[in-house]
């Protein structure tokens, strides 16, 4: 040990001597295996070959690939190195033999000085040994070893203990699960070894050992929950864990001992058990704010700590926990208030985000002062937390949302880069987007900011938004000298979102399309070809005076998926046709499936790296349909469900969800299926429907389906003709050839038999009819539809308790577009009107579908009442929408 110490002391003095260069710094894999000639020497350089070593695990550690042959060559000159009895040298040598990519056939020449240096009596290197000779062992050869190990186990050393615990973990990983299972009498005595980190490891086996038992865990835990059942304090944390495990899966069952167990953790000795159990109390579902409240008790006590990270631990819990039950963590605000100040950021940084999500309405003045204070001292990462923690404070007190505008709109004014100028424009826009009270002060912050902003793609964001909800103020005159200053003053991409914007201004306000006019006939004789254009284009639109064509061109942009146009362009090219490309044949684009990697509000933010662009679910779905051969003919997809809809519970035999794909005249059933039974594998699997109306024209089943391993089969179905017998209910049933299989192994029986398992109904709506189409200027596009094709019915929705689920149950009936941020009601209001705005699909031709439109009046008297009016160009589809609730 003291030459190991000794040789680290070397290095780190020539480390410093070279100006804390790495001295492996530019190795080179060729040289390095060269100097391998050295453990031939006679007599052995005991240090310089401790060096090669070093070197050797330095170039694999950093992701150096040896070949088939090197390694070999390496490991060969490694194994003369056992004549040495140095322990430094032999560590060194149990490290690199462990490291270096071996050959079952070639491990043999090791194993026999492996294991003698693993059973003899230098304890210096009988842990290194262990651990290096599980590691090269084939699984078939481990019988041989089998009684060492046992040995190890219980052995006196702790470090030797611990490397047994850990290496059989490991083995037990890979498959010999029941050899490990025979030692568990070993394990046992391990576990009340009084070395904390041999209890802790001994714990960690003979859980994993016992996971898959539901009855033996539950006999761990009341064994060593007990008081004194483990003294290891990372063995009690490792306790708190699982008990935090099996609480979660059985939350119908009674958990008050474990729960009891972690409170009283709680109480323990060592910081770090009553932190776990503290943050386990925290995390824990369905907990009041009662129940978690002497969690928070400790966490205050931490939050006064003269220790960096007992400080940092508890304000980040707390964080957490504050968005939940911010009640609960509001007696410790007089802590966290202090903690603003602390020298570390990290900790002032999430003490006054904290303080954002447990602040009352009267303290928002309080708070806005000590951010803008605080936001000087701190860079841009943190920044950008304290910016989202406000956006959730302006949802949360929307009165208050001047004052926190204003400060916004001062840290726009400040220094600061991209990524946060980003955060607060889109806080900004999602304050104005979420509280209507707020849209014109945000939109005149904005417009100050466009004035000195140096990111194009911030200014061009911005001028979309203000082309949206500009028109709509009580003064939209007073935007233009913004919008026109941009068009004067930026580069060609903004000045064509200039151009644009002031259209939209000239579309929808009528007393300012003179002047507007002006404007853009002055933009026509632009430098750039993209300004000139659009400036000419809006120009004729708006000298038209044809309010369809401003609707459709001006006011209304451009709703076609990009993925679903390339894709019938391509189409185009490659089968050439006297027809015109209709463009009206295109998918309408839908909403970007969820991306689940987004940045959490809570989280630290430490590097940021680009995302790229998100397809849609129907464009995902479109395109794994495009590549089946059976579905080719059916043309392009209207629609998909916007959820999977649940045929069967996740904990059943079968757990099967269903995606409803609409085509022109045909509907495609999806269904993802996974079995969850490790003693079956099912083959040919399929599911047959039956509803009345529909055809259904085949079935493409999976082909295989293992446990645990996700399968995808299809049933194709014909549409009814009268589109009012589309809405359907149908009977599923899953069928299937099974086979028992070993559950180890996996391997099925040659011969199965049929089986079948029924399903819960599948219910198709009239919404899988409409793909949803936003209108910005739903009004006019209403008045534009005219009364001809009107239809209107009244209704009372007995099983709604208030407006919101009205709301809710009419969007997901209809599954159309609400407009004007319909979708959500105003607290206190007993009256709300609906917007919804949709594409009818039609079926006798592929040119596209029919534009329609509903005004819902809804009115709660105990009771929901509504009133229906629908609009398009058909009559029948009118009728159709109002006639099908």
């Amino acid at each position: 040990m003291e030459k190991v110490i000794a040789f680290t002391r070397d290095t780190i003095k020539k480390d410093d001597d070279l100006g804390g260069i790495n001295p492996f710094l530019n190795l080179e894999k060729t040289s390095v295996l060269q100097e391998t000639r050295t453990f031939n020497e006679t007599p052995l350089s005991v240090r310089k070959c401790i060096h090669v070593l070093a070197k050797i695990i330095y170039l694999i550690n950093q992701g150096e690939q040896l070949g088939t042959s090197e390694a070999r060559e390496a490991f060969f000159a490694t194994t003369r190195l056992f004549q040495s009895k140095d322990v430094t040298l032999r560590r060194m040598l149990h490290l690199c033999i462990k490291e270096l990519p071996t050959a079952p056939d070639d491990a043999i020449i090791a194993t026999s000085s492996l294991t003698k240096d693993m059973t003899g009596k230098e304890d210096g290197y009988r842990a290194t040994a262990i651990r290096s000779l599980c590691k090269i062992t084939d699984i078939a050869m481990l019988t041989a070893i089998e009684r060492y190990l046992k040995q190890a186990l219980v052995d006196r050393n702790p470090a030797v203990s611990s490397a047994a615990l850990v290496s059989t973990l490991q083995l037990g990983k890979d498959g010999p699960t029941e050899m490990v299972k025979r030692w568990t009498n070993e394990i046992q005595e391990a576990l009340n070894n009084d070395n904390v980190m041999v209890q802790y490891h001994a714990l960690g086996l003979l859980y994993s050992v016992k996971k898959h038992d539901r009855l033996a865990v539950s006999k761990l835990l009341s064994k060593y929950t007990r008081s004194g059942g483990v003294r290891s304090p990372y063995a009690t944390c490792f306790l708190i864990r699982i008990a935090c495990k099996v609480i979660e899966e059985n939350e119908q069952d009674n958990n008050s001992q474990l729960i009891g167990f972690l409170e009283s953790c709680l109480r323990h000795k060592s910081e770090v058990v009553i932190y776990e159990a503290a943050r386990a109390l925290c995390n824990l579902p369905n907990l009041s704010g009662k129940d978690i409240a002497p969690a928070i008790s400790v966490l205050q006590l931490f939050l006064s700590s003269p220790k960096p990270t007992l400080r940092f631990a508890a304000v980040k819990t707390m964080n957490k926990v504050a968005t939940n039950h911010p009640a609960t963590v509001t007696m410790c605000n007089l802590d966290l208030e202090h903690l603003i100040s602390d020298s570390n950021r990290s900790i002032a940084t999430l003490a006054i985000t904290t303080l954002l999500k447990t602040g009352n309405e009267g303290s928002i003045e309080r708070l806005m002062k000590q951010i803008q204070s605080f936001m000087t001292e701190i860079p841009d990462e943190f920044k950008i937390i304290v910016v989202r923690a406000i956006q959730g404070l302006c949802f949360k007190f929307p009165k208050k949302h001047a004052v926190m505008m204003s400060l916004l709109s001062t840290m726009l004014r400040d220094e600061g880069g991209y990524q946060y100028k980003e955060a607060i424009v889109n806080t900004i826009i999602a304050v104005i987007e979420a509280n209507p009270n707020s849209q014109e002060t945000g939109l005149y912050h904005l417009c100050d900011f466009i004035e000195d902003c140096e990111h194009g793609v911030l200014a061009t964001k911005i001028l979309y938004l203000i082309g949206r909800e500009g028109p709509k103020t009580p003064k939209p005159s007073k935007f233009i000298r913004y919008i026109y200053n941009r068009v004067i003053l930026e580069n060609p991409t903004v000045r064509a979102a200039a151009v644009t914007t002031l259209a939209k201004f000239g579309a929808v306000c009528h007393d300012l399309r003179p002047s507007i006019l002006v404007l853009l006939g002055r933009c026509i004789y632009d430098t750039h070809d993209e300004v000139r254009d659009r400036a000419t284009f809006y120009l004729r639109v708006l000298e038209s005076n044809n309010t369809s064509l401003i609707n459709q061109y001006i006011v209304d942009s451009l709703q076609s998926s990009i993925t679903g146009l390339q894709t019938l362009l391509l189409h185009y090219i490659e089968n050439p046709t006297v027809e015109s490309f209709n463009v009206s044949t295109v998918p309408i684009t839908t909403a970007p499936a969820e991306v689940t990697t987004a940045a959490k509000t809570d989280d630290l933010i430490t590097e940021r790296k680009p995302i790229a662009p998100t397809k849609t679910r129907q464009e995902e779905f479109a395109e794994k349909l495009a590549e089946i051969p059976e579905f080719a003919s059916l043309g392009p997809l209207f629609k998909s469900s916007p959820n999977p809809i649940e045929l069967s519970e996740s904990e059943t035999e079968y757990y099967i969800r269903c995606n409803v794909h609409t085509f022109q005249r045909h509907i495609v059933l999806q269904f993802d299926c996974t079995n969850t039974l490790n003693d079956q594998q099912l083959e040919n699997v399929m599911v047959d429907v039956e509803g009345e109306g529909y055809g259904v024209l085949g079935h493409l089943p999976c082909p295989v389906l293992k446990y645990n391993e996700p399968g995808t089969c299809y049933t194709l179905l014909e549409m009814p003709g009268d589109p009012s017998e589309v809405a359907n209910t149908f009977a599923c049933t899953l069928k299937f050839v099974v086979k028992d299989c070993d559950p180890t192994t996996g391997e099925a029986d040659p011969v199965g038999y049929d089986d079948e398992y029924v399903l819960e109904d599948l219910s198709i709506g009239i919404n899988v009819l409409f793909q949803k189409v936003y209108k910005s200027n739903f009004q006019a596009s209403w008045e534009e539809l005219g009364p001809e094709n009107e239809a209107e019915e009244t209704y009372t929705l007995n099983n709604s308790k208030s407006l919101q689920g009205a709301v809710d149950q009419l969007l997901s009936f209809f599954g159309m577009q609400a407009c004007e941020r319909s979708e959500r009601v105003a607290e206190g209001k007993n009256t709300h009107l609906l917007l919804l705005a949709g594409q009818f699909k039609v079926r006798k031709t592929i040119s596209g579908g029919i534009d329609c439109l509903i005004k819902t009046k809804l009115v709660f008297d105990g009771s929901v009442n509504i009133r229906v009016a629908a609009r398009s160009t058909v009559v029948d589809v009118s009728s159709l929408l109002v006639s099908s609730i």
